[in-house]
């Protein structure tokens, strides 16, 4: 009996399940299936590749509409818990959940999360740099600047920005 690729690759993978599930000392099965994802990777770099791992096993959102969702149902609950009280451990938690559902959207929109945040922080410090001369310009230190009128010149960055693109 000849085996196609995919019939290989599940093979292979069912193989591979048998030995990870090595007894233990106690007699119980120890689950492996995250043995290979480095724990002391970046955060966002880990959860990625956890998504990645169980998705080729086929625990995954079929489409990336999905995976939004399940963002915005995160969205909720974090809302939800910062109404009670946003330092709780539960609050920590469901940001938590948010995040690890932002980096499967990202996986399924086939972006690298680490990437997207890297470019985020470096449009960030460039507006608020922006923002700083714009103040500068006007006798205002960043120290002194009200919390107005520091959005309105970080609106300012935004639609000189938009206007350049």
């Amino acid at each position: 009996m000849t085996l196609n690729d995919s019939q290989l690759a599940q093979q292979w993978q069912a193989i591979k399940a048998q030995e990870r599930q090595a007894l233990q000392p106690n007699g119980e099965i120890k689950a492996k299936m995250f043995d290979t994802v480095l724990p002391n990777l970046p955060a966002l770099s880990r959860a990625n590749k956890i998504q990645q791992k169980v998705a080729a096993l086929g625990f995954d959102w079929p489409e990336i509409s999905g995976a939004f969702a399940k963002v915005q149902e995160e969205v909720e609950e974090v809302a939800v818990e910062i109404n009670d009280n946003p330092y709780s451990d539960k609050t920590a938690e469901e940001l938590g959940d948010l995040l690890f559902a932002v980096v499967n959207v990202a996986r399924h929109g086939k972006h690298d999360p680490e990437q997207l945040l890297r470019n985020a922080n470096r449009k960030f410090c460039l507006r608020f740099e922006q923002v700083e001369v714009i103040l500068t310009k006007q006798g205002i230190s960043l120290e002194t600047a009200t919390l107005t009128q520091m959005d309105e010149a970080w609106e300012q960055v935004k639609r000189s920005n938009l206007t350049q693109s």
